[in-house]
């Protein structure tokens, strides 16, 4: 338990602004990821890909910070193709 509990004191030591961005970013996917599993017959993914777009900026952001280049990486890819699905979503493209 010790160890789990240094852990996350660290995290937030380390960077608490960059703990903070990775907790709003953990909320926003969540809430994105059970919104799609609740609604999986029918998802409204105009309203799922805006929160995973916060999601994955809010860890990209929080990604630099702490110097993380591959997670900075694959959040960005995330948030480009969030924009991507949600113009789909709203029949812009």
């Amino acid at each position: 338990m010790e160890k789990i509990r240094n852990f996350w004191i660290d995290s937030y030591t380390s960077d608490k602004t960059a703990f903070g961005f990775e907790l709003i970013s953990f909320i926003f996917t969540v809430t994105a990821s059970l919104s799609l599993a609740l609604n999986a017959r029918d998802p409204n993914m105009a309203f799922i890909y805006p929160f995973f777009f916060v999601g994955s900026i809010t860890q990209c952001y929080a990604s630099v910070r702490r110097g993380a280049a591959w997670v900075m990486l694959l959040t960005g890819y995330f948030a480009c193709v969030n924009v991507f699905g949600y113009l789909i979503a709203i029949n812009i493209i």
